[in-house]
């Protein structure tokens, strides 16, 4: 019996009054353990206090610690919020501060704003292939006018429940697949 694959679910956002921590911790994640098919654990990236790339030495502990914690996870979920026709900043730079803890490794992507996300999952998804993450094409896209009430409470529409679990279930596949290229 192989041992259960490993995957992080990535809270994008750092930002006061953050919606990602209802997608990510109180939908996505329940959903997962349910399947019983891998270990699935939240991986917030404002815990890891990342400092902007470029401005510091890079000693600081957290930037250690972000890039041990990819190294142990085999695949990953990114929550994915779009600002200005994009993934916001505290992302972008997450993403940066690690290189090889990202390679052969896949990701799922369940994104949200006005167009449901897409324009920053489109470009999440250029930046995996320049990392070597391998982004599946199940993808869930979540209206703000939609799925949540008042442009904060999350209500998803029953119908991304099967969106959720295809993504899922081939994120654990190419992750099986990719483990044997690391």
């Amino acid at each position: 019996m192989t041992e259960k694959l490993n995957i992080g679910i990535i809270l994008g956002s750092t930002r006061q009054g953050r919606v990602s921590p209802q997608v990510g911790k109180k939908w996505v994640k329940e959903i997962a353990d349910k399947r019983g098919d891998a270990n699935y654990e939240i991986v917030d990236i404002a815990d890891f206090n990342l400092p902007f790339l470029g401005t510091t030495d890079g000693t600081e502990p957290g930037i250690a610690a972000w890039n041990e914690k990819l190294a142990n996870l085999d695949g990953f979920v990114f929550i994915v919020q779009e600002y200005n026709h994009s993934i916001i900043g505290a992302l972008k730079n997450a993403l940066d501060f690690a290189r090889e803890a990202w390679n052969n490794k896949a990701a799922g992507i369940v994104s949200y704003g006005s167009t449901g996300g897409a324009r920053a999952a489109e470009h999440l998804r250029g930046i995996c292939g320049e990392l070597k993450i391998a982004d599946v094409r199940a993808h869930p896209t979540l209206s703000l006018f939609l799925d949540f009430e008042n442009g904060t409470d999350f209500k998803p529409q029953a119908l991304h429940l099967d969106n959720v679990n295809a993504m899922l279930g081939e994120v654990v596949e190419w992750s099986e697949a990719l483990k044997t290229l690391r």
